[in-house]
């Protein structure tokens, strides 16, 4: 970064920032955690973080409350990191009005048919930074804006093949060949509409916090099941896997300042007003220093996945765009996510430069067809947020669920058991299954969704 910037922001006698407006005492929307967890026994807020690390407490829903597919759950809150816990979660059904098209040329070309509709079901997790305001609206609000978003494609989902016109008037006689030739899928609806709706949601978001004057964001986890397909979308470094008898398979990737690399750097070559002068958007193996100047120093830029040499040049000397390594690199110095919601009133501090054009809050979906998966009693999806994923390999988590669900399997409680498990396995105890003392001081959240028998349970967001 520039020396004016450093010299303001470390070096006493500097010039004071402008003082900041004062901020509303309240969040636009209280704080709670999930409906699902209600008597589960544990207060929440302040009395859960007053807990030392060696006694805080896991949630998870009563036995008798049954969530969708049965599925499983448990939440720690983190080791007095913040006052909340910033993880939020949702799940349910999802009751998609079905619609038919009139038979009179007069005739509305929409007719709402309320006794028909597509059913699927519907689990998310929120990762909130900046406090918890921004996955609080988005576990209150995401769901909405996919059945909005599924309702106005639901005609092309049931349709043998998605028509050019949703109408289902053939224009010109060719274009079921285009739609064919483009490959275009009832899939393929279903991944739109879900991209839709993390932007709707993301919009929703930025008008109440700023609003309110409220700051934050939070990454989002969703796993949808339609028609026989699970569908898993991801905007940030929450985590999901597929866990069968003989396999692991991810089924999203983390979204991080290093794996978009590429992604930012283009953003800021393109439009290098954005970096107001005070970042480079190169990357150095480390931050260059004064001796560097005139050097020959490894660097890479937006257009390569290699590296190049260069003479460095005092330009070079600024902050970097993307600092540091794995977990702890940090896009502009301030955020360790590149996808997600919210964060539209999120500066560099003390600073003009927004964090939000680098930000997409545009998921990534993979799509899993559980009939051709043909599932086994035990296979199961985890999904959790990053807190879990900091000290637990996939590998390792597929090797707890395979020691515990074998000798559980007439226990009907056994996925949020499991839910639990894994958190424990974060906490660094010595009784600890996987014996290594790891410690996850963040916060975590876990959903065990089995995918045999499904259709089991119920729940309300």
């Amino acid at each position: 970064m520039s020396a004016d910037w450093f010299r303001r922001r470390f070096l006493p006698g500097g010039p004071l920032p402008a003082p900041r407006p004062p901020r509303p005492r309240a969040s636009p929307v209280p704080y709670r955690r999930p409906r699902f967890l209600r008597g589960s026994g544990s207060s929440p807020g302040t009395a859960d973080a007053s807990c030392r690390p060696n006694a805080r407490p896991v949630r998870s829903p009563v036995r008798g409350r049954a969530l969708p597919w049965n599925a499983g759950y448990a939440e720690i809150i983190n080791a007095e990191k913040s006052e909340f816990n910033e993880d939020q979660a949702a799940c349910g059904k999802l009751c998609i009005r079905r619609f038919e098209f009139g038979v009179e040329e007069d005739q509305e070309w929409l007719t709402l048919c309320p006794e028909e509709f597509l059913t699927g079901h519907y689990w998310a997790l929120f990762d909130g930074h900046g406090g918890p305001a921004a996955a609080i609206l988005a576990a209150n609000t995401l769901h909405s804006c996919l059945r909005r978003q599924l309702e106005a494609v639901v005609e092309g989902m049931v349709a043998t093949q998605p028509p050019m016109h949703l109408s289902g008037h053939c224009i010109r006689p060719s274009d079921p060949q285009f739609v064919e030739e483009k490959g275009i899928r009832a899939e393929d609806l279903v991944v739109g509409a879900l991209e839709s709706a993390f932007q709707e949601c993301d919009e929703v978001i930025g008008r109440e916090l700023e609003a309110s004057g409220q700051v934050g964001g939070c990454t989002a986890l969703v796993a949808v099941t339609l028609q026989g397909k699970l569908y898993v979308a991801n905007a940030g470094d929450s985590r999901a896997i597929l866990v069968r008898r003989d396999e692991v398979r991810p089924l999203s990737s983390e979204f991080t300042p290093e794996t978009e690399r590429q992604r930012i750097q283009q953003l800021a070559f393109l439009y290098p007003e954005l970096l107001a002068g005070e970042f480079t958007r190169l990357e150095f193996p480390r931050r260059l220093k004064g001796d560097d100047l005139g050097q020959k120093v490894l660097f890479r830029d937006h257009h390569m996945s290699g590296w190049s040499y260069k003479c460095v040049e005092q330009s070079d000397l600024k902050y970097p765009l993307i600092h540091g390594q794995g977990r702890q690199a940090r896009l502009l110095g301030t955020l360790a996510v590149s996808r997600g919601l919210g964060d539209h009133q999120l500066k560099v501090l003390d600073t003009n430069i927004q964090l939000k054009p680098f930000l997409l809050s545009v998921p990534q979906v993979t799509v899993l067809d559980m009939d051709q998966l043909e599932p086994q009693e035990e296979d199961i999806v985890v999904m959790a947020t990053d807190g879990l994923w900091d000290v637990l390999s996939n590998e390792q988590v597929a090797r707890l669920v395979r020691s515990f669900l074998p000798g559980n399997r007439e226990d009907p409680h056994r996925f949020s058991e499991l839910a639990q498990m894994l958190i424990h396995s974060t906490q660094g105890k010595d009784d600890s299954p996987t014996q290594e003392g790891q410690v996850s001081y963040d916060d975590v959240s876990v959903f065990v969704i089995p995918l045999h028998n499904r259709g089991q349970g119920r729940s309300s967001h």
